[in-house]
């Protein structure tokens, strides 16, 4: 069996050269790598992997720290989308992908994954204010991109659509439709997606004259039975909403069945509006509008730039922001006419 001292020395390079060429390390050239292959395809050489890692450092996998509580993980069909695009690139770079799952705190899970070497670079989901996490990021000093953006200024890369102006996008389209009591229905009040989403969708109101009501706001959690519950109190309003926007989807669906029970049509009675644009949005009764924030490729993007952090072994700090449209159907009583892009 041909070990990896005989790749290097048919293809006249060190052993350790050999083993970036295996990490597809962007430090060696497309001569060299040209060569190694070459080598390796002749030899029929299949890697260890746990050899290569004593070799180049690198575990050749890339951690993604799950919260104890997230059940909307396994359960959101967001998640799903953002993570084929995280597989779709770690396939291409020939990286693994680990999940955390432990039922551990969050800073036990990211000390025992980058601590212990199990991952090179780990992908955060989602932040809170003050959150411990982000803090124990920079003290490591560890390869990390965050999936959403800090509550504050934080040395983290991290990916994200412009929430606050989809929102304010989104209401001032139900603005438009003649709508003035419009509702806002979001996930936990202290995660930064809501804190931004309720503001966009606050600012949309005052530019338009209509003075914010608290009571219109509410809290839930990202589950069908969040938008369900969460819908039950809008709609107990006695000068209840004629029109409310979903922080998600899986909100707008359970906030539907909640209009239903209730004897309200929609868009006839309620017009509703939801994020992120899942494929069951489409396929929903009747089909959801939906502000479109390419879950795919906020998954691609974030996997991108965090294996960039690997390849150069230091935190970068960059920001990148995807697009986002709104999509309209027929939930929200508007003559659906495909995307308006801002």
């Amino acid at each position: 069996m041909a070990t990896i001292k005989d790749v290097a020395r048919l293809a006249n390079v060190s052993p350790s050269t050999v083993s970036r060429v295996l990490a597809n390390s962007p430090r060696i050239s497309e001569e060299t790598k040209r060569r190694v292959r070459a080598a390796l395809e002749q030899l029929n050489y299949h890697p260890n992997a746990f050899a290569r890692g004593l070799v180049t450092n690198s575990t050749g996998a890339i951690g993604i720290l799950i919260p104890p509580s997230a059940q909307e993980f396994f359960v959101n069909p967001f998640f799903a989308e953002w993570m084929a695009g995280v597989a779709e690139v770690a396939r291409q770079r020939g990286v693994d992908t680990v999940l955390s799952t432990s039922a551990r705190g969050e800073i036990e899970t990211l000390d025992h994954m980058i601590r212990g070497r199990r991952v090179d670079g780990v992908l955060l989901i989602g932040a809170r204010q003050g959150d411990p996490v982000l803090q124990e990021v920079a003290k490591l000093r560890c390869p990390a991109v965050l999936l959403g953006r800090p509550a504050d200024p934080a040395p983290i890369s991290w990916v994200n659509n412009d929430n606050q102006r989809a929102a304010y996008d989104a209401t001032v389209h139900l603005l438009n439709l003649g709508h003035r009591r419009i509702g806002f229905l979001g996930g936990a009040s202290d995660l930064v997606v809501t804190m931004d989403r309720v503001a966009g969708y606050r600012q949309a109101l005052v530019d338009h004259g209509v003075e914010p009501d608290s009571r219109l706001e509410v809290s839930s959690f990202f589950l069908e039975q969040g938008g369900y519950l969460g819908m039950m109190r809008l709609l107990a309003i006695p000068d209840r909403p004629t029109a409310v926007l979903c922080a998600d989807d899986v909100l707008a669906f359970g906030g539907m069945r909640a209009a239903h029970e209730l004897g309200f049509e929609v868009p006839g009675d309620l017009a509703i509006v939801g994020f992120n644009d899942i494929r069951l949005a489409e396929l929903a009764h009747p089909a959801l509008t939906s502000v479109r924030v390419h879950m795919h490729e906020l998954g691609v993007r974030s996997a991108e730039l965090l294996l960039e952090e690997i390849d150069q072994g230091k935190p970068l700090q960059r920001h990148v922001i995807v697009k986002h449209e709104l999509v309209i159907r027929y939930s929200c009583g508007a003559k659906p006419i495909g995307t308006l892009t801002t």
